[in-house]
């Protein structure tokens, strides 16, 4: 057995996380070591009770490795450890790093320099429309944008950066091959094939109150920074904040409405020193040192190097009805001569891809 094998059968181990994990390597030096000692001797590791010890010295009775090693194969996913190159440099660097990570797809030195979204899963539609915007905004600029694969701002998130067709990572609170909500299958598979889905969690492990946190440590730990789009006061995004700000690491929220309970864990967190965010450029400027601004393109123009905008028919329409004056879109719909859902789809695409805004009331305007 090698050590790979080895920690996928230490992680299946109930109770057995990565704290004792790492007490016994130290004790005993490589993973298959510890799967061979007996329970006297693992007993004999601080940190390891009798119940660990007896529950480890037993695993070939009660764990069934080869099927585990099968379905990694047959799944078509692969197998990340703390020994491997690809497994995120930020995350070694947490308390608790995972034993092992199941990766479908691949993670690269892209994602190095990742920033997590996360939010609620009850949200409202300008929560979605902001996740979406910024998912998209940060991978136009080529960060990956790491979030938890969840209905509702995570879902937007993914979208937006799949939009841009960009690199985003969908961490799982379940085994790999569960799909939590089920309606997200199609963007599991979009995400795989442009960044990865991640879990620590072995295969048929349903989610559970447990697992979300967990999932979240891992959120917060493989990125620079979390942005909290829209959260109420006991929402789950919190405390992948609340681990962000364990880590060292920043913390962004979206403000919203004074009276919308959805804002309110938002609004919590800048009052508690979070950086309000308002676009991407408040995100990017804690992070000057890796995307200074003479790297970045103006707002609506592509930079060089970086590919150009390219505009449906219909998105070139209403884009020539703008100008520097606001107009409402009833005015759009009148000088496009384009159907009233064909403008609204228009001036999201051309809001998300930085070329319109909308004020208030329902204008919009050129953004350059």
């Amino acid at each position: 057995m090698d050590s790979q094998d080895a920690l996928v059968a230490l992680n299946m181990i109930e109770h057995v996380g990565p704290v004792r994990v790492r007490q016994l390597l130290e004790h005993f030096g490589q993973a298959p070591a510890i799967l061979q000692a007996s329970q006297a001797q693992l007993q004999k590791v601080h940190g390891i009770g009798e119940d660990t010890a007896a529950a480890i010295a037993r695993w070939e009775d009660t764990l069934d490795l080869s099927s585990e090693l099968r379905r990694i194969r047959e799944f078509g996913c692969h197998i990340l450890t703390q020994a491997d190159a690809d497994y995120p440099e930020l995350l070694r660097q947490i308390y608790d790093p995972p034993i092992v990570l199941y990766v479908k797809g691949s993670l690269t030195s892209k994602d190095k320099n990742a920033v997590a979204m996360v939010g609620s899963r009850l949200t409202t539609h300008y929560g979605l429309e902001v996740a979406r915007k910024l998912g998209y905004q940060l991978a136009y600029l080529g960060v990956t944008v790491v979030s938890g694969g969840a209905r509702g701002i995570d879902t937007a998130a993914h979208q937006g950066v799949l939009s841009a067709k960009g690199r985003t990572v969908a961490v799982l609170g379940t085994g790999i091959n569960l799909v939590f909500p089920p309606e997200n299958a199609e963007l599991y598979e979009r995400i795989a094939a442009n960044g990865a889905i991640i879990t620590q969690f072995p295969f048929n492990r349903p989610a559970d109150k447990q697992s979300f946190p967990i999932r979240n440590r891992i959120v917060a730990g493989m990125t620079l920074g979390t942005v909290v789009v829209e959260a109420n006061l006991t929402s789950g995004a919190l405390i992948t904040a609340n681990f962000a700000v364990e880590y060292g690491r920043q913390i962004f929220a979206v403000p919203g409405r004074i009276d919308s309970p959805r804002s309110k864990g938002c609004h919590d967190l800048i009052k508690k020193g979070a950086k309000l965010c308002e676009g991407v450029e408040d995100i990017l400027s804690e992070f000057e040192y890796l995307f200074p601004p003479s790297n970045r393109p103006a707002a609506g123009v592509p930079s060089e190097g970086l590919p150009a905008l390219t505009l449906s028919e219909h998105e070139q329409k209403v884009y020539d009805t703008l100008g520097r004056e606001e107009i409402s879109i009833d005015e759009a719909i009148r000088h496009s001569g384009l159907p009233a859902s064909a403008v609204s789809v228009a001036l999201f695409s051309l809001e998300l891809k930085r070329l319109a805004r909308q004020l208030p009331g329902k204008m919009f305007m050129k953004n350059r």
